[in-house]
C-alpha cells in the first residue's frame, strides 16, 4: 500500500515537497533570527515553548499531533506524506538553521538589519511554501484547519477563516510572551502573494504537472 502511494505521487513531487519544507523551515529560522516576529503559528509555538520550558521542536510536534487528529477526523483527504514531514520535522530543522545563524553571525543589533533579514525571510519562506504546496502531497495540520472550516461553513470565505485562526495564534503568541511584530504582519499578509508568484513562475514548472495546489 505504501509502495503504491509513493508510486502514485511520484519521486519528483516527493522531493519538491521535501526540499520545500526544508526551505520553509529555513524561512522560519530567518524570521526568528530577525527578532521581529514570525508567522502566527510558529510564533505561538515559540512563545508557548519558551513559557513552558519545552524545546520548540518538541512543542511543535505536540501541537501538530492535536491538529493532525482534527485533520484526520474532518479532512482525511488532506493528509499525505507532506503533512507528516511538515508536522514532524519542520520545527527541528528550523531550530538547526536558527542555531547555525546565531553561532555564525550573532543576533542582529540594528533595526535596519532586522528589516533586511525579514525581507530575506519573506523570499525564503514563500519559496519553500510554494514548493511544498505545489507538490500537493499533503497539507500541514495548521493549514488544514482553515480549509476544513471553509468546507464546513462555506458561507464564510476561506480568507476570513484563515485570518481568524492566524489572529488567534498571534494573540496566544503575544499573551505567552512571544514576539508579535513586523515579521508577524508580513507573514500574515505577504507570504501568500509572494508564494503564489513563485508557484506560477517556478514551482509548477518544477513539479511538471497541472494538479491544483490550493495556491
Amino acid at each position: 500500500m505504501l509502495k503504491e502511494y509513493f508510486k502514485k505521487i511520484g519521486a519528483r513531487r516527493f522531493w519538491v515537497m521535501l526540499i520545500g519544507n526544508v526551505i520553509l523551515a529555513l524561512g522560519v529560522a530567518v524570521f526568528k533570527f530577525s527578532g521581529l516576529g514570525n508567522d502566527p503559528f510558529n510564533g505561538m509555538a515559540m512563545g508557548l515553548a519558551d513559557r513552558t520550558g519545552i524545546i520548540y521542536g518538541n512543542f511543535v510536534v505536540m501541537i501538530n499531533i492535536v491538529l493532525l487528529i482534527i485533520e484526520f477526523i474532518f479532512g482525511r483527504s488532506l493528509i499525505g506524506i507532506g503533512t507528516l514531514v511538515n508536522a514532524g520535522l519542520q520545527g527541528y530543522i528550523a531550530t538547526f538553521f536558527y542555531n547555525m545563524m546565531v553561532n555564525l553571525w550573532g543576533a542582529p543589533a540594528a533595526f535596519w538589519q532586522r528589516v533586511i533579514i525579514v525581507c530575506i525571510g519573506v523570499i525564503v519562506a514563500s519559496l519553500g511554501l510554494s514548493m511544498y504546496q505545489t507538490a500537493d502531497v499533503g497539507i500541514a495540520p495548521w493549514d488544514s484547519i482553515s480549509i476544513i472550516m471553509s468546507k464546513r461553513w462555506p458561507r464564510i470565505p476561506y480568507f476570513w477563516h484563515r485570518m481568524s485562526n492566524d489572529a488567534l495564534a498571534a494573540l496566544v503568541c503575544f499573551l505567552s510572551g512571544g514576539i508579535v511584530g513586523l515579521g508577524t504582519l508580513i507573514c500574515a499578509f505577504g507570504l501568500g502573494p509572494v508564494a503564489h508568484f513563485f508557484s506560477e513562475k517556478f514551482s509548477k514548472k518544477l513539479v511538471g504537472a497541472k494538479r491544483g495546489s490550493g495556491q
